[in-house]
């Protein structure tokens, strides 16, 4: 290794402490990195990892909620290393999916009147193969050149239950359910033939978290990072790069200067960009100086970036029967209609009926007497301008209407609003109808400058990473994690004695 280059003498810094964030200091810190510096735009270290305690002093996610999948997960491994995994099994409630729709769960319609047992089951059954042959690909020709939703509706109509009223309506619940999962607005904006590129590490796919939260897993990585590592409140406003070229007098020192908007200034050699692609939408053409590459610009802008919001409703006592985990809600006209969908594409009438989008409510692990209500889309959007009150009091009455019990009033509400946000800007990524996600993905990870425009400028100046980077798991954690890894690896594979001469 030669003296010119190495790994202490690196000024490195972190835009960013989310799990990309985190991982990407933590991973260069181990390997020998001092000079490691994470600039976090919030007041708090996580981004979209938010644990609160704001009913009791139990905590509550605002954010990302569980690690999905077992097998491979960093997370989870590095979760269950710290007995950071819940072993309380009333702990472990999970969202309400068509893939795991039991007897706990709760369907009714408008009219009070419950689904039966058996049609819920059905249905749900059906939309779980259909979309599992999208995850799987294997999709024939004429579907996969159609819309998630498209696809999905074509394919159930051949299904015995679609031609009957309740079948149709728990059909709509499984499409709005599964417009939480992609963060999107409808499933007839989702790409059908894309979603394969999605990959789903095996294991239970929920895996909840013990009484620390996700925090607790944060705080394992943050914790090798040396005091003074992580600058809060500090937003990132531009970063100027490619400022010296190799062999030219070294008045300025390093290639990249970071200014804030608070007015402080960093030069590194290396930044790791962690922000969200929300972020990247509002700011990418103004924050870099020079500009973006072209298909870099293009990446943010295909890809998709929606809100998931979540309503927490906590109750002074709890009015739903022992055996009820959930409260389904479905609708004779719901939002993923593909009719009420195509008239609703123009104006603004939807947001008159935005609780539709509301797939139900669900317990919340240890709040015996909360619930949380998932919402996603621009009908998220819109609800995060209302007051809380209204929102409030909107859920009370569809819990009155749907269930015909005697719902107290609400004396707490916790709401989400993540795509108001400045510095995030929306929930999570997902693949638009003809977009090439795979491109997209790794156009959005490439590192610049670009090696075939370097003409020596020094290389590896802006990394990009966070979940919107990873071609298989995007929209998780553990994939804004890796992706954390895999850049802090860029930086420890040149600085190390086998990087060729660049």
């Amino acid at each position: 290794m030669s003296a010119s280059k190495r790994p202490e003498d690196a000024k490195v810094v972190v835009v960013g402490s989310g799990f990309a964030g985190a991982a990407a200091s933590a991973t260069l810190v181990k390997a020998g990195f001092h000079n490691v510096l994470v600039l976090e735009a919030k007041d708090r270290v996580g981004g979209r990892v938010h644990t609160t305690t704001p009913f009791t002093d139990k905590v509550l996610e605002v954010g990302a909620n569980w690690i999905h999948g077992q097998k491979g997960n960093p997370l989870f491994q590095l979760a269950k290393q710290h007995n950071l995994l819940s072993e309380d099994l009333s702990a472990s409630k999970n969202m309400c999916s068509p893939h795991s729709v039991t007897s706990e769960d709760y369907f009714f319609r408008e009219d009070g009147m419950q689904v039966p047992k058996k049609v819920v089951d059905q249905v749900c059954s059906r939309f779980s193969k259909l979309t599992d042959k999208a995850f799987d690909d294997e999709l024939d020709r004429r579907h996969r050149k159609m819309t998630l939703g498209g696809y999905l509706d074509d394919a159930f109509d051949e299904f015995p239950l679609a031609s009957t009223e309740d079948g149709q309506m728990v059909f709509e619940w499984c499409k709005r359910i599964e417009c939480t999962d992609e963060a999107c607005s409808s499933l007839y904006e989702v790409s059908a033939a894309q979603t394969s590129e999605y990959t789903e590490p095996e294991g239970g796919f929920f895996n909840t978290l013990g009484l620390g939260g996700y925090r607790a897993v944060l705080d394992v990585l943050l914790k090798d990072l040396p005091p003074g590592s992580i600058q809060c409140n500090a937003e990132v406003k531009t970063i100027q790069w490619d400022l010296i070229k190799e062999g030219e007098s070294e008045e300025q020192k390093h290639p990249i200067r970071i200014t804030c908007e608070n007015g402080q200034s960093y030069d590194a050699d290396h930044v790791i960009v962690t922000a969200s692609l929300g972020v990247l939408k509002e700011k990418a053409e103004t924050m870099f100086e020079p500009s973006l590459p072209q298909p870099k610009l293009k990446a943010i802008k295909n890809l998709g970036f929606g809100t998931v919001d979540k309503i927490f409703l906590y109750f002074e006592e709890k009015f739903w029967p022992g055996d009820c985990s959930t409260i389904q809600m479905v609708w004779e006209e719901g939002p993923e209609d593909e009719d009420v969908y195509k008239a609703s594409s123009e104006g603004d009438d939807w947001k008159e009926t935005w609780y539709k989008k509301i797939t139900g409510f669900d317990a919340v692990a240890r709040h015996p007497t909360a619930l949380c209500g998932w919402i996603t889309g621009r009908e998220a959007l819109h609800m995060e301008t209302l007051e809380d009150s209204e929102i409030r009091e909107t859920c009370v009455r569809l819990l009155r209407t749907f269930t015909g019990w005697s719902v107290p009033e609400v004396s707490k509400t916790l709401i989400s609003r993540w795509g108001h946000d400045s510095h995030v800007r929306g929930s999570y990524t997902f693949v638009p109808h003809r977009v090439d996600g795979v491109e997209e993905h790794k156009a959005l990870a490439s590192p610049l400058p670009p090696k075939v425009k370097r003409k020596g400028s020094k290389p590896l100046q802006v990394l990009f990473a966070g979940e919107a980077t990873h071609v298989n798991f995007y929209t998780t954690t553990h994939g804004a994690y890796l992706t954390g890894v895999r850049e802090a690896q860029r930086l420890i594979s040149y600085y190390s004695d086998d990087y060729p001469n660049v």
